[in-house]
This record gives C-alpha cells, sequence and structure tokens, in this order.
C-alpha cells in the first residue's frame, strides 16, 4: 500500500468510480495536463460560472464562523497547498482539532470527503465544519442569517440562483462549485507520459518502476488512477498505539474491518502539504517512505497490504524522487474582496 501513491504508470489503474447521481458538465473547465477528465457535477448542482464567484466569497468569508475567525481558507489555505501545514486544525477560539486538513486540491475526483469519508460529496462536506463547535462553531441557521444579513450578498445569490434567497443549502453548493475548478496537473510527471523523455530524473524513474511494482513497493494497490487515490480506506497503523486512538472509518460504519481506517489521499502536490498522515506524524516524504517501509504499525486490522519491502536506502530515495515528480502547478487564489 504501500505509499499511498497512485502510479499512473497507470496503464492498468482503475478510473475513479462514479456516482449514480453524479455525471457529466457543461461547464467550461480547463482540465490540467495529467487530469483525464473534468469531474463529475451533481444532477442538482450543476455548476456556472456564477455559482463559482459567489463561492469562491464564501470560501473566503470569515462571517460563516461563529464569532466571524475563522473560514474555509483558514485551514484550506491557497498559499498552503491548500491545507493549513499543521499536523492537525485549529478552528474557532483557537481551539485543535484531531486531524489534519485535507488538501481541496482535486477533492472533486474524491468518491467521498473528510478522512474517514463521512460525507458523500463536496455539498455535504461545506456544511460539516460550519456546526462543528471545534472548528466554526456556528450552526447552519445562525450562518444563514448573518450571510443574508449582508446586502452585497443578495444579488449574487440571485445571479447563481435565479433569487437572493439564502439558506445552507445553497451556501454549500456555491462552495463546492468552486472547489470542483481546484484542480492541478500538469506534474513532471504527467509530461513524462505525455512523451517529454526528459521531465522525469533519473532517479525518478527507477521511483516509478518501485511504485508500480508488486514485489516491490506495490504503491498503486491504493494510490491508483491519475489523483493517485482509490478513494478507499485502510488501516496502516498511524496512531493506532495512543491510548484512545482515532477509529477513522469505524466511527461511520460501526464495522470492525474499518477500525483505524482513513482514505486514501492524493499524492499529487505533496511537496506543499506536510505533514502527512491523517495525523500529520510524519514531516518529511522521506519519514512517509521509512514508515511503509518497515510494515506501518501493527494492530489487530492492520491492512492486508502493509507489509514490510525491504526498499534499500537507495530505493527510498528514489520512491521520494518519483513523488516529488508528482507536484504539479500550483492554484493560487488571493483573497477576494467580500461583499457588505
Amino acid at each position: 500500500m504501500i505509499l499511498y501513491a497512485l502510479a499512473l504508470t497507470l496503464a492498468a489503474a482503475p478510473a475513479p468510480t462514479r456516482a449514480d447521481d453524479f455525471g457529466g458538465s457543461d461547464y467550461p473547465y480547463k482540465v490540467p495536463l495529467g487530469l483525464k477528465f473534468a469531474p463529475d457535477v451533481p444532477s442538482d448542482d450543476p455548476i456556472t460560472d456564477e455559482k463559482v464567484a459567489l463561492g469562491k466569497l464564501l470560501y473566503f468569508d470569515k462571517r460563516i464562523s461563529g464569532d466571524g475567525t475563522v473560514s474555509c481558507a483558514t485551514c484550506h489555505d491557497p498559499t498552503k497547498g491548500w491545507t493549513d501545514r499543521s499536523p492537525v486544525s485549529s478552528g474557532i477560539k483557537g481551539q485543535r482539532g484531531t486531524r489534519s486538513a485535507p488538501t481541496v486540491l482535486n477533492a472533486a475526483y474524491m468518491d467521498v470527503q473528510f478522512w474517514d469519508g463521512r460525507a458523500a460529496s463536496l455539498e455535504e462536506q461545506a456544511k460539516g465544519p460550519i456546526q462543528n463547535p471545534v472548528e466554526m462553531g456556528s450552526t447552519h441557521e445562525a450562518t444563514v442569517k448573518r450571510i443574508a444579513a449582508v446586502k452585497g450578498y443578495a444579488p449574487l445569490f440571485k445571479a447563481a440562483f435565479g433569487d437572493d434567497k439564502v439558506d445552507i443549502d445553497r451556501v454549500a453548493k456555491a462552495i463546492a462549485s468552486f472547489e470542483r475548478t481546484i484542480l492541478t496537473g500538469n506534474a513532471p510527471y504527467d509530461r513524462w507520459q505525455a512523451g517529454d523523455k526528459k521531465a522525469l530524473s533519473a532517479a525518478a524513474i527507477r521511483g516509478m518502476a518501485l511504485f508500480n511494482d508488486p514485489q516491490k513497493a506495490d504503491c498503486t494497490v491504493c494510490h491508483s488512477g491519475f489523483n493517485f487515490s482509490d478513494s478507499s480506506f485502510h488501516n496502516l497503523g498511524v496512531g493506532m498505539k495512543a491510548a484512545k486512538p482515532d477509529l477513522g472509518r469505524f466511527d461511520v460504519t460501526k464495522k470492525d474491518k474499518d477500525r483505524g481506517a482513513f482514505k486514501t489521499p492524493t499524492l499529487r502536490n505533496l511537496a506543499d502539504t506536510a505533514p502527512y498522515m491523517h495525523d500529520g506524524s510524519e514531516k518529511t516524504l522521506q519519514q512517509v517512505v521509512e514508515f511503509y517501509n518497515r510494515g506501518g504499525d501493527k494492530n489487530p486490522q492492520l491492512d492486508g497490504h502493509i507489509r514490510p519491502l525491504h526498499l534499500t536506502p537507495g530505493e527510498v530515495g528514489d520512491l521520494v524522487a518519483f513523488l516529488d515528480a508528482l507536484n504539479g502547478d500550483k492554484v493560487l487564489i488571493a483573497p477576494p474582496k467580500l461583499p457588505e
């Protein structure tokens, strides 16, 4: 499992699963090199320029939080790889959460959202932090009331939805539409795949072979497809030695097999999203690879694919070089002037 990196040598990698209520979109996406298709869009939330523009404002607006100090961008900062680069995130009144903020980059390609997959869509995900007492510390009703009181938002909601009504579903749909435009690709790996054989270093090419080799790192077992994630859940043993471990997916499904299992993250743009793992426990990619090399941390629910890899120090370095070759275009968006 080896690394959770999608090895797009991908000839054999499966395409992401598309949910029945999702479909293609007429929105003029600018899909970066290496991404095979534009994100699917829910049938009840077609993406439009007006909705994306509204969602961008709401994403950066701290007024959606209980005391006006936290926005989506607080923990998912465009200048920090759309994360906050902290082991675990801090929310309202400086309260610390228990998990690292996942990147928004290419989140549109994930089948489910959050580390434990409790949200089936970006729309559902957008609603969660608002009423989480540690994150934004508000309620849906209070947030809607505050946003509706901002006169400058009325024409924007009308442009996006046909009238100026503000409700939590519209807030979430607008934010989700904006997030579906946050895409990254055009990494050295993608350019190599497209025919530029000078795009990868010799070390990265060796690392790619390790990444894809079932007898070596075998990373594609979990990091598959062009987004380098199977959108599924696996127990690596991360944090399971704690007195009260985070049980991850188990808290959603209540199935014993899901104890300590967390969603496979994308491997794109890892250079911008340290620290790593759901608890931010690994500071560098070198440490991540060494974690997998020793076979994770043993526990009763350890994923069956996790095993000692017996990679040499040189092979560890090559694998890190390949992961570095998955760093593509940065998506930098400056905070906009907010409505008043």
